[in-house]
C-alpha cells in the first residue's frame, strides 16, 4: 500500500448531476501528491519549487472511474511511485470511498517530467529527489 490522503469532496467540486466533476479528480490526484512530498517525503511542495527549483507538469494522464463520488463523500487517495526515468516520474493514484467499507471508486497514473521551475527546461531527475523517491517505488498498480 502506497500513501494515502484524506480528502472530502467539496460542494463545489460536484457537477449538475450531483456527482464530482471528473477534472477535479485530477486535482485530487495532484493534491495527494503534495501530501506525498509534506508527510512522507519531508519537503514541503512549494520548497520543490520555488526553493529548489524543480516544477514536475504532468506531460501524460490516465484513469478510471470505477464509482461516482458525491458531495460529502470521504475519500483516501493513494499515492505510489511507479517509476523514475531519466528526466520523468509515474505516479499512480487509487482512490478508495469510505462508507461502510472501502471501495475502490477511482484509480489512474500521471507521468510528470523534470523541469526548471525559472526556465521551463526540461532536467534529469535531481539525484536528491531520485535518492528521496527510490525506497517508495512500487510495481506498477494492478486492475
Amino acid at each position: 500500500m502506497g500513501f494515502r490522503a484524506p480528502i472530502r469532496v467539496c460542494f463545489g467540486d460536484i457537477d449538475n448531476a450531483g456527482i464530482v466533476y471528473y477534472p477535479r479528480v485530477m486535482h485530487y490526484f495532484h493534491l495527494a501528491m503534495e501530501e506525498f512530498f509534506g508527510s512522507e517525503l519531508r519537503i514541503d511542495y512549494a520548497e520543490v519549487i520555488h526553493r529548489r527549483k524543480v516544477s514536475l507538469p504532468t506531460v501524460h494522464l490516465e484513469s478510471d472511474f470505477r464509482r461516482r463520488l458525491a458531495y460529502g463523500d470521504r475519500i483516501d487517495m493513494e499515492v505510489t511511485v511507479l517509476r523514475i526515468g531519466r528526466t520523468s516520474i509515474t505516479w499512480g493514484y487509487r482512490g478508495y470511498r469510505l462508507r461502510e467499507r472501502e471501495e475502490l471508486a477511482v484509480e489512474g497514473h500521471n507521468v510528470t517530467v523534470c523541469v526548471n521551475s525559472d526556465t521551463f527546461e526540461k532536467m534529469d531527475v535531481p539525484e536528491w529527489l531520485r535518492k528521496t523517491l527510490l525506497p517508495y517505488l512500487r510495481e506498477p498498480l494492478e486492475k
